[in-house]
């Protein structure tokens, strides 16, 4: 799914209560969208979670989930930390 289509949708589904977190390829499609919270990772196309092993991708999807722990007017985007 492309990062703008994805991050519409999750700006709909939080105007409807439901918290989300998106894990973007293109930094400058996610601002632009201004995807509610949102994690840039430094992976290509296809691989978002990395390709290292399951250790590197669990690190990924730890540090999206936390994004939903941080309060603030949205939207966020911070960088993957690796």
């Amino acid at each position: 799914m492309c990062t703008q289509s994805v991050g519409l949708l999750a700006g709909a589904l939080e105007a409807a209560g439901i918290a989300t977190v998106c894990l973007a390829l293109l930094r400058d499609v996610a601002r632009r969208v201004r995807m509610p919270r949102a994690l840039a990772v430094p992976y290509p196309f296809g691989r978002p979670l990395g390709g290292k092993g399951p250790s590197e991708q669990h690190r990924v999807i730890a540090q999206a989930l936390g994004l939903l722990g941080r309060e603030g007017p949205g939207p966020l985007l911070a960088d993957y930390e690796s």
